[in-house]
């Protein structure tokens, strides 16, 4: 039995009976690879609506809850206020963005390159060596 290449992709192999690979037949023949279909993420029943997570059905009964908790008037659902939670100003309204110290010794960051720290690595090393 000989095996060669498919002469349209080059990539699968084929045997001597046939023409082209399994892959490029399946492409020809108009058989295009299935797509796989999202289930709904609320039921897992159903299949998702085009740029959504949730089935035709979910969404209804989302839409419906919505529109009964409007009419209720439910409380709770103003927005929270992002400098109640955590004291910082909005970035927008800074007139210079606050430095972070590390937890370096002196409490600045110490920009070394990373020449510099082989170096301190192999001078370590030599003063290892001649301790030995």
């Amino acid at each position: 039995m000989k095996i060669s290449i498919c002469p349209r992709c080059e990539l699968n192999y084929i045997t001597a009976s046939e023409r082209y690979c399994k892959v490029c037949t399946r492409d020809m023949k108009g058989y295009g690879v299935q797509e796989e279909v999202e289930m709904c993420s609320m039921c897992n029943e159903n299949p998702v609506l085009p740029g959504r997570d949730v089935c035709l059905f979910c969404h209804k009964e989302m839409e419906e809850q919505n529109a009964a908790g409007v009419e209720a008037g439910s409380e709770g659902s103003e927005p929270v206020d992002p400098r109640a939670i955590t004291g910082m100003e909005d970035v927008s309204s800074m007139d210079e963005i606050p430095e972070i110290a590390s937890d370096m010794p002196g409490g600045e960051m110490d920009m070394t390159s990373l020449e510099s720290m082989r170096e301190e690595e192999d001078m370590d090393d030599d003063e290892d060596e001649e301790e030995i």
